[in-house]
């Protein structure tokens, strides 16, 4: 997913130099680029967000049932 990623930046980042005004350029990789490669990471990463949540409860449980007298 990275490479794809990279790949979309490079393509977008060229469409933006080819533009008529350096603000005509910042809008199009504002839009056709920061804007959905953002949401689209976002989307892709919530497995890996839920996952790392999950592993991070886990632990937490392990441990107060290993040293219940510990402060939380």
């Amino acid at each position: 997913m990275l490479i794809v990623a990279i790949a979309w930046i490079y393509v977008v980042g060229l469409m933006a130099l080819t533009e008529t005004s350096v603000v005509a350029g910042i809008v199009t990789f504002l839009f056709y680029c920061v804007l959905p490669l953002g949401t689209v990471m976002y989307i892709a990463g919530t497995g890996k967000r839920k996952a790392r949540r999950r592993a991070a409860e886990q632990e937490a449980r392990a441990a107060m049932q290993k040293d219940p007298a510990s402060p939380q």
